[in-house]
């Protein structure tokens, strides 16, 4: 559960990041902390601290400016660790999804190789059911035929001798 989670956060993670709202957060997390240096470095100059001569207007800017760069760029490294930890992660839980189901895939396909073989003798069974039937319908006609033809043999017969008496009485 804690790594479906953790999963659900680092996708939503990459969705913010996707949209813009991460650059946008850390736009705004920039001037914040320029704001910050700025009413720090005020505050010392009224309580009279000051800050060194030596350094002039353009490097005190500079040097402003490059402290929310770096802290920007430390977190947009923070961030593609995050992620390349997160595809990990996600490669990792992947796998061990893969290998909590092969245990169940293999008993489907046992189950589904048992029905297959099943349908299969039932098929085979009916085959030679109907092949047997088949046989005693061919047998039964035959029969019948037979009959028949004893019978018209038969009454052939009877004509023959019935048509001798008549000969033999006229």
């Amino acid at each position: 559960m804690d790594k479906l989670l953790e999963f659900g956060r680092k996708a939503i993670f990459y969705m913010r990041v996707l949209s813009g709202y991460e650059e946008r957060r850390i736009r705004s997390y920039r001037i914040q902390l320029q704001h910050r240096l700025q009413k720090v470095i005020l505050w010392l100059v009224e309580h009279g601290m000051d800050i060194p001569d030596d350094i002039s207007a353009q490097e005190k800017k500079a040097a402003l400016k490059n402290i929310p760069e770096q802290i920007i760029l430390s977190e947009v490294r923070r961030m593609v660790e995050d992620m390349q930890s997160m595809n990990k992660k996600l490669e990792d839980t992947q796998e061990a999804i893969e290998e909590y189901f092969k245990p169940i895939d293999k008993e489907a396909e046992i189950i589904m190789k048992a029905q297959l073989e099943g349908e299969e003798k039932s098929m085979r069974e009916m085959t030679k059911a109907m092949q047997r039937q088949a046989l005693l319908e061919k047998a039964e006609s035959k029969r019948i035929a037979n009959s028949q033809n004893s019978k018209t043999d038969q009454q052939n017969v009877e004509k023959a001798t019935r048509s001798d008496k008549k000969a033999e009485t006229a």
